[in-house]
């Protein structure tokens, strides 16, 4: 007969509600949209409804790995453990805490455990060499905020439900689900946005599927998106069509001045030819913005990995500011997650820095406590002192994530020590000497910690483990606590609890001796034993939802939430739509948005000398399939197939010049690739698109589905060498490159 469970999605950003069928045998048997979720309401994706598949996937790792002989063979938990934790202590101790470095896959950020532990154990290790996915996708968006409000996670989003116009530049939200702006039914949205008599614009150098809803499509040349914002910009201040008051935050708001002068130099006739984009649509485009009733811009992958990244993003945000449509219904607005802290008085922050250190090689500089993925690989291998010797992924491909994936996987051969919390066995952890892999996520809680932050509604919901974890098991959450305890000293066998009862100490601690807190002056012991009897990371979860903007301030307020009223609601509670939040969420030295922060500023002069470049020829994009997210979704043969292909898309007059058939060798800075041609004439003569995430045609891996149709690593075409120096990341879209037939 079966049973059904709710289940909250964590396969991408839309965060949506499931409705998931259990066998009596103890597998997930079907998958359909929660009608009831308050966030989504019954919305699901072709990735939703796989999650059986995925759950069930025979190629998923059940127990740990260990090499032996040259070989990786299964191995008991105890075992698995201990040897990371030996060999770990071994090479800090000869080499120092720096001769560790930690991966962090986007994965991650759909866990409990990513949220909440493995920033933990990259603390406890010590080490200044932590990269991740951040510095292949968002990472200009976060330095952008960190100038800008003083905090690079002081993330602003597009309020869909009330905006009438909607500015989507770079993305491509029907087919991705929306990213960095965590809303369910991003398709259907758009579609109310329509019908309630508002304008949607897309700039994009391809017609893609959400550009093909658009009143207004701008079709600029990729990587001249900061150029195109910059005269935009200039068009305000030109035609007076800065907001009066700036919408009403003006007293929040220094810098615009400065911000004006920059643009001068970007009048929309000087950078039309170099964007390929009309002055006349370029200053519709901001007299469209500033006479909305509201508007919101809202920008993704295509401005962030690129040449200009940060200053894309800057920018971004620059023209919601002076458009008066920042923390207003309508506009970009803070969310406010349920386990945010209860608001406080604004107080003046720091300066917010970037290069605090830098990477032994290039020097690249520290950016939000991260160090650029392009520059793992001469980490690992170029010696000297200070050479990362071993390397724990969690929840990472970077071999098909980060550029000279061929390179990458030479260094982590020869690495000391490579340790993998994954479960598969990927093109990155075949090169493991142990792999760690955690549950199923039916056998896994879930908790949207990061993406509540980017939520477009806010809501709480919170999904216990569906089914039980197999006898002996450890989670997600247990694996990295108990490798945290042998790291600090302590036994891997001590009670894995000990972590979580750790940060709720130290957390409480701060709470009762802060004024401004609401449980100021109370004793920590009182609060701990109002805390469930439970585990460890629902402890937590418990304490942050307390203490939180809703929360019930542990018995101070009678109608605010605690863990209990979530899981008393399965389908999840409702806190309302975004609020403004000015100028509580400012950390800035100077307590105002910085509008012309030095270091933007700074790097304008960089963007003035590209104008005068010539055109590149062929220039590369990635692309999205509703079917796929990175290299992680490619192993389930319901994704597999159709449209979801690694193929070269190419315009029908390039192909015909270039004398393009079926398959093409192209060439980038870093290698090439073989891949099949097809042609379409939604894509801008001029520039190609390949998808990210393909490649699994390596020796040594366990991706039955992916390697039939193992596509091509588009990521080898990369050599790492052009990234935006104020965010450290890696230019993906707008690489020039070189195509031929085969």
């Amino acid at each position: 007969m079966g049973r059904t469970a709710l289940r909250i999605c964590p396969l991408c950003e839309a965060t949506c509600g499931l409705t998931v069928t259990v066998d009596d045998d103890g597998r997930l048997r079907s998958a359909r949209g929660d009608a009831d979720d308050v966030f989504s309401h019954g919305y699901i994706c072709p990735k939703g409804a796989s999650l059986p598949e995925l759950d069930n996937d025979a190629d998923r790792l059940s127990r740990p790995l260990i090499r032996r002989d040259g070989a990786l063979v299964e191995t008991d938990w105890a075992q698995a453990l201990q040897a990371v934790v030996d060999r770990v202590g071994t090479i800090r101790a000869a080499h120092g805490a720096t001769a560790v470095g930690v991966y962090l896959g986007n994965p991650t950020a759909h866990t409990v455990a990513g949220a909440l532990h493995a920033p933990m154990l990259a603390r406890t290790l010590g080490t200044t060499n932590i990269f991740s996915a951040s510095t292949l996708d968002q990472m200009p968006k976060q330095i952008a905020l960190g100038y800008l409000f003083g905090n690079p996670f002081a993330f602003c989003v597009p309020d869909l439900d009330r905006t009438d116009h909607l500015v989507i530049i770079g993305a491509n939200p029907v087919v991705s689900n929306g990213s960095v702006t965590t809303a369910a039914d991003f398709p259907g949205k758009l579609t109310a946005l329509r019908k309630r008599g508002g304008h949607l614009t897309v700039i994009d150098p391809a017609r893609t599927r959400t550009a093909k809803l658009a009143d207004t499509h701008i079709a600029p040349r990729p990587g001249t998106d900061a150029a195109l914002l910059f005269a935009v910009v200039h068009t305000l201040f030109d035609e007076d069509l800065v907001a009066v008051d700036l919408g009403g935050i003006a007293p929040y708001v220094s810098g615009v001045e400065t911000l004006g002068e920059q643009a001068r130099d970007f009048a929309p006739e000087r950078v039309a030819d170099h964007c390929g984009v009309s002055a006349t649509e370029i200053r519709d485009l901001a007299r469209g913005i500033a006479a909305a009733p509201s508007a919101a811009v809202y920008g993704r992958m295509g401005t962030t990995t690129v040449e200009f990244g940060t200053i894309t993003s800057w920018l971004i945000d620059a023209v919601n500011i002076l458009t008066g449509n920042l923390d207003r219904p309508g506009g970009v607005m803070f969310p406010t997650p349920p386990t945010a802290p209860a608001p406080r008085p604004p107080r003046p922050g720091r300066p917010f820095r970037t290069g605090r250190w830098r990477s032994r090689v290039s020097g690249h500089p520290e950016v939000a406590g991260e160090l650029p993925a392009a520059a793992l690989a001469e980490e690992l291998d170029s010696p000297g002192d200070g050479r990362i010797r071993a390397l724990i992924t969690i929840g990472g491909n970077p071999v098909l994530s980060a550029p000279d994936g061929d390179r990458l996987s030479r260094a982590l051969e020869a690495a000391d020590l490579v340790v993998c919390v994954d479960p598969y066995l990927n093109e990155t952890t075949r090169h493991a000497d142990v792999i760690l892999p955690p549950p199923p996520p039916s056998r896994s809680p879930h908790f949207d910690f990061l993406l509540n932050n980017l939520a477009v509604h806010a809501t709480a919901r919170y999904s216990p483990p569906v089914l039980p974890t197999d006898d002996g098991r450890p989670g997600e959450s247990e694996i990295l606590c108990r490798l945290i305890l042998g790291f600090s000293g302590a036994s891997t066998d001590a009670d894995p609890a000990m972590v979580d009862e750790q940060v709720i100490a130290a957390t409480l601690g701060k709470e009762v001796t802060d004024p401004h807190s609401p449980v100021a002056g109370r004793d920590v012991a009182e609060l701990v034993a109002m805390l469930p009897d439970a585990p460890g990371h629902e402890r937590r979860l418990d304490m942050m939802l307390r203490l939180g903007a809703y929360g019930d301030a542990f018995g101070a307020r009678d109608d605010g939430i605690t863990l209990a009223d979530v899981l008393a609601a399965p389908h999840g509670i409702d806190l309302g739509p975004m609020r403004p939040r000015l100028p509580g969420v400012l950390r800035t030295e100077s307590g105002t948005v910085e509008l012309a922060a030095d270091d933007l500023v700074a790097d304008v002069e960089r963007l003035r000398t590209a104008l005068d470049r010539a055109p590149q020829g062929l220039v590369l994009i990635g692309r999205r399939n509703l079917r796929s997210n990175n290299s992680w979704m490619h192993n389930l043969t319901a994704l597999s197939g159709g449209s979801n292909r690694c193929t070269l898309h190419v315009h029908p007059d390039d192909a015909n010049r270039l004398g393009l058939d079926d398959i093409a060798v192209v060439r980038g800075p870093g290698g090439e690739v073989t891949v099949p041609v097809e042609l379409s004439a939604d894509i801008l003569p001029g520039v190609v698109s390949l998808p990210h995430g393909w490649g699994h045609d390596l020796a040594g891996t366990r991706l039955s589905v992916a390697a039939a149709a193992p596509g091509a690593n588009v990521n080898q075409l990369n050599d790492g060498s052009r990234m935006d120096p104020l965010s450290g990341t890696v230019t993906l879209n707008g690489l020039p490159v070189e195509i031929a037939p085969v």
